[in-house]
């Protein structure tokens, strides 16, 4: 590592205008529309933004990228803030591999590949082949994979792709030996993967989209087909469909003996799903063995008759259990492995042993037991972090897990379950030294006492003298953990003497349901209490100051962002609320916003309307104050988080922002929400938030 990177340099500001710029806006139109929300008349100046196939939309964009990219081109030093990524990113990156048959097959990244490619050898030994390359998919890294999925002969693989990032996916078939494609094509598919079954498979997908509503329109009613290998998509069998729950969807699976398709009926973001099964070696109808969206059902394997089933049925931390097809009344099921004060992650069923995953205050915590649920042991993990992996059948004698934690770069490990044992498989050679760093764990206290987990890395000897740039980042939502992981994208802070703070926040699943619950519907200003705590305890306990503080959030994170900075804009010299649901009024009126009703509510009831509309980003944006200087970002083909949510929310705090602090948007294409997003991409983004963060907290990083 070069030793000039070790340190900051912060520059004296000999002039008032070295840290600023004058900035001059598009002009926005606004439009006379104003809509009742149950006798509440609310103005939507921008609701033309939400055209996004509108020349007027695109222009808009255009003129809003110039104004940000000008902005950033005056700072001194993006081009080598740009040049230290680019130098870092390119190491050897593998994931675990997975037995297929007597092969094994990775994914291998060479280090500024846009996409990383997949391999296949025969045994571990074995030489590697290229299986499929997605780089030559596309001449730009917009094309990339969504899920590979091998026939239980192995003699195929299907492979989704999404383009520019959309979730939507088009499935292809490659014969395994010749590596040459088939006929078969899918297409309209979306929150799916493929189930195989003898000489074809099972997916899921929606009716063709409009015309130019393929990024906007919501998506609703999803059927479950069943595709044969040489036949046409017209041709598929249709399995489930339901007429008259427009939200309902099915997600399938099918068990390793090919006896039963397992069916996870779902409907919207919250993790209560139904479970029903098919006997694929009889003809019948399919059984609703749990016809309740009760609790969350998970299935893990089957004992020929016997399904392994992981729930929170009055088990908020989950437990594992054991349904009995000739007696399936909750009465009957056998607990296997009780809930405890550790919240159950995952289970797989491999070696003829039950590994389990488990969250204690934010990290991993593996435990092995035998199938009848007697307890064996712990597994040893290198330190405190992040395990996963532990994939497999349960006849294979041997697994794979990565481990990471904030300077520990992902490291792969093979598990022998039969001797418990451990052993180094492949460890990423990163250009980075991780022992001039700490990571601690704290506990503060949110307004109403409650005890939060922040994540605290750092040079060590670092001062606490109030004067360090810090990076606050959380997410709080929608069931999902905060774990430490490594991230190489980090490190140019981290050697700039910055601070990265990582809330676990609730609405979360640190803490198992209960923890998600509390930050979910009514309850979700608990969400935005608990970060506004986190900045404070950090300006208190002298790590940074409200002039040197960021704060990043995507997706439900960066409506966490948005929200803060209405709340206490005080707090904060920078946000980056990324990919936002920004408009809590209308979120559930565009492609799969429906889905999260259950996490935020509907401005379509009343109650619900005046939470939502009490906390909404665009709608609490006031006049007269000095906001933090923000760089909004989102993407033309995000159609998770619809970009007019970005767009109404930048034009609106343009408007109304009265402080010198830039409000710049920017707006990316040929990419998504996040997911596949190619190298040169990941790194322009990295390298305009990083510049935009140092010089507007005073900055100078040394590079």
């Amino acid at each position: 590592m070069k030793k000039l990177l070790m340190y900051l340099l912060i520059i004296p500001i000999l002039t008032a205008g070295l840290f600023a710029q004058s900035i001059k806006y598009p002009v926005t139109k606004k439009v006379d529309q104003v809509d009742d929300y149950h006798g509440t008349k609310i103005a939507d100046q921008y609701r033309w933004l939400e055209d996004n196939n509108s020349a007027e939309t695109a222009s808009w964009v255009e003129a809003q990228n110039k104004v940000t990219q000008d902005y950033l081109s005056k700072i001194p030093y993006r081009e080598q803030i740009k040049k230290r990524l680019t130098d870092l990113w390119n190491y050897e990156r593998y994931s675990a591999p997975s037995k297929i048959g007597d092969h094994y097959v990775y994914s291998k990244n060479d280090g500024l590949q846009e996409q990383s490619v997949i391999y296949i050898q025969k045994g571990l030994n074995g030489k590697p082949e290229t299986l499929l390359d997605p780089n030559k998919l596309s001449t730009d890294g917009s094309v990339s994979l969504g899920g590979l999925f091998f026939s239980n002969d192995y003699k195929y693989l299907s492979y989704g792709i999404s383009k520019g990032g959309s979730d939507w996916r088009e499935f292809y078939v490659m014969n395994v030996e010749t590596k040459q494609l088939t006929n078969d094509v899918i297409k309209f598919s979306k929150f799916s993967g493929n189930a195989w079954y003898k000489d074809g498979f099972f997916y899921g997908r929606y009716d063709e989209p409009k015309a130019g509503e393929e990024l906007k329109a919501s998506n609703e009613f999803q059927k479950l087909y069943y595709h044969k290998l040489g036949s046409s998509q017209a041709d598929d069998k249709l399995i489930l469909e339901d007429k008259e729950n427009a939200k309902r969807g099915f997600g399938a699976g099918v068990t390793d003996d090919e006896k039963y398709l397992i069916i996870s009926v779902w409907e919207g973001s919250a993790s209560e799903n139904m479970l029903w099964y098919k006997n694929l070696q009889k003809d019948e109808p399919v059984v609703k063995l749990v016809n309740k969206s009760d609790a969350e059902y998970s299935f893990i394997d089957n004992f020929g008759d016997k399904f392994l089933v992981l729930t929170n049925l009055n088990a908020p931390n989950k437990k594992l259990v054991l349904i009995d097809l000739a007696k399936p009344g909750k009465e009957n099921w056998q607990t296997l492995i009780p809930e405890s004060d550790n919240v159950i992650q995952g289970v797989s069923h491999v070696g003829g042993k039950i590994i389990v995953t488990q969250l204690k205050d934010a990290t991993s915590n593996v435990t092995v037991f035998e199938e009848d649920g007697t307890y064996l042991y712990d597994l040893k993990l290198p330190g405190i972090g992040t395990a996963s992996g532990f994939d497999g059948k349960h006849t294979d004698m041997e697994t794979f897990y990565t481990f990471t934690s904030f300077t520990y770069p992902p490291t792969i490990f093979k598990y022998d379950v039969k001797n418990n044992k451990s052993t180094l498989f492949r460890q990423a050679k990163v250009k980075f030294t991780p022992g001039g760093f700490e990571t601690k764990q704290i506990f503060y206290e949110s307004k109403d006492g409650t005890k939060i987990p922040l994540f605290l890395v750092h040079k060590k000897g670092l001062k606490l003298n109030g004067q360090n740039p810090t990076l606050l980042y959380a997410y709080g939502g929608f069931n999902a953990s905060m774990q430490p992981g490594f991230s190489v994208s980090r490190i140019p802070l981290l050697e700039n003497g910055v601070v990265y703070a990582m809330a676990c926040l609730r609405g979360g699943s640190e803490y198992g349901e209960l923890w998600h619950e509390a930050g979910m519907l009514n309850r979700k200003q608990n969400v935005f209490d608990d970060f506004i705590a986190g900045a404070e305890w950090l300006i208190k306990n002298k790590y940074t100051s409200p002039a040197k503080l960021a704060v990043q959030g995507g997706s439900n994170g960066g409506l966490l962002i948005g929200a803060v900075i209405n709340q206490r804009p005080d707090l904060y010299k920078v946000a980056f609320p990324q990919v936002g649901v920004m408009d809590m009024l209308r979120f559930h009126k565009f492609t799969i916003g429906w889905a999260w009703v259950p996490e935020y509510g509907s401005s379509d009831k009343p109650d619900q309307f005046k939470y939502l509309y009490a906390y909404s980003p665009l709608h609490n944006i006031k006049s007269g104050v000095d906001y933090p200087a923000t760089m909004i970002t989102t993407a033309d083909h995000d159609d998770r988080v619809f970009p007019a949510h970005s767009f109404k929310y930048a034009a609106t705090l343009q408007e109304m922002n009265s402080g010198k602090n830039p409000t710049l948007i920017r707006i990316e294409t040929k990419v998504g929400h996040g997911a596949g997003t190619s190298t040169s991409k990941s790194i322009e983004l990295l390298t305009d938030m990083y510049s935009f963060m140092f010089y507007n907290v005073g900055v100078r990083p040394k590079l």
